[in-house]
Parts: C-alpha cells; sequence; structure tokens
C-alpha cells in the first residue's frame, strides 16, 4: 500500500510540475472509526443484518422442513399432489431468494439504510478534510486506506475543464 502511494506521489509530483506541492495523508478508515456516531451507525446496521439474516435463516429452515416432509410422503402422493407440492417448495424458494436480495442486494434495504445512516458522517469527515485542506494549503489529500481514493486536490490542479474545452465538450 505504501508503494502505491509512493508511485502515485511521484507521478503527481512530475505531472503537477517542478514546484513543490503540499501533501497529505489521511486514513479515513480510522477516523471513522474513532467517530461515536459512526460507530453507533455501524452498531445499528449490524444489529438489522443479523435479525434480518436470522429472519431468512428460518424460512429456509421452514422451506428444508417441507421439503423432508414432501420426501416422505412422496411415495403416496398422486403426480398432481407431488407437482403442487414441488411448485409451493419452489415458490417458497423463490419468495426467501427475493426477500434475501430485497435486503441484501445493491439495492436492498440495508445498502439505503447504510447511506442514510453513514453518508452523512462520511460527508462531514470529507468536509473537514477539504476545510483543513484549504486552510493549510494542501494541494493533494490522499486516503492512506485506499478506499477513497484522493480526498481533496487544488482546483489549481483539476484539469477537468480543459480537457472538455480540448474535446468541444460544453
Amino acid at each position: 500500500m505504501k508503494n502505491i502511494l509512493l508511485i502515485i506521489s511521484l507521478i503527481l509530483s512530475t505531472v503537477l510540475g517542478a514546484s513543490a506541492q503540499k501533501v497529505a495523508i489521511v486514513d479515513i478508515n480510522a477516523v471513522l472509526a474513532d467517530m461515536p456516531a459512526y460507530q453507533k451507525a455501524q452498531e445499528d446496521l449490524d444489529q438489522v443484518a443479523a435479525q434480518w439474516r436470522q429472519e431468512i435463516a428460518q424460512q429456509y429452515d421452514d422451506i428444508k422442513s417441507l421439503y423432508n416432509k414432501y420426501q416422505a410422503e412422496q411415495v403416496l402422493l398422486s403426480d398432481d399432489v407431488k407437482k403442487q407440492r414441488e411448485e409451493e417448495i419452489m415458490d417458497k424458494e423463490k419468495d426467501v431468494r427475493a426477500l434475501q436480495k430485497g435486503k441484501f442486494g445493491p439495492e436492498g434495504e440495508l445498502f439505503l439504510m447504510r447511506r442514510e445512516l453513514v453518508n452523512p458522517i462520511q460527508e462531514k469527515v470529507f468536509d473537514a478534510i477539504e476545510q483543513y485542506a484549504l486552510e493549510s494549503s494542501y494541494d493533494l489529500i490522499l486516503d492512506k486506506a485506499g478506499s477513497a481514493g484522493v480526498l481533496f486536490v487544488s482546483e489549481e490542479y483539476d484539469k477537468t475543464e480543459l480537457i472538455r474545452r480540448r474535446l468541444s465538450i460544453r
């Protein structure tokens, strides 16, 4: 990880020119871990997720019981009843998978809850980093943990508009 940061720093110092830039590194994960609001949000999310996992596991256990009962009675059942029971079991499995996706999927309830609880805390941290960078005249601040990458870059070095104009965008 340190090698990656060193390489990024070397590349940036070459790209940004010969003048000295002020660069800082912040470990976002360490900062967040020390914030009581973030810890509480994580605990709340973990608690809700554990409850949902338990509910889903119970439903899978119920399906397994239905299947075992079906297996035991299968020889006594008519073809129509067999088909009905198989469809019932498959429908219940499909419902549980849909529930699981609704709770834990990419746009599921846990994701939405996490965004609702954690995003304001993260925004507060990012705002503090930006204020610190501006007050202390930093040109670049990187995330040591690597999850966020570049946390702050001075507008002087942001060449997005220049590239847009060269490409006749906007």
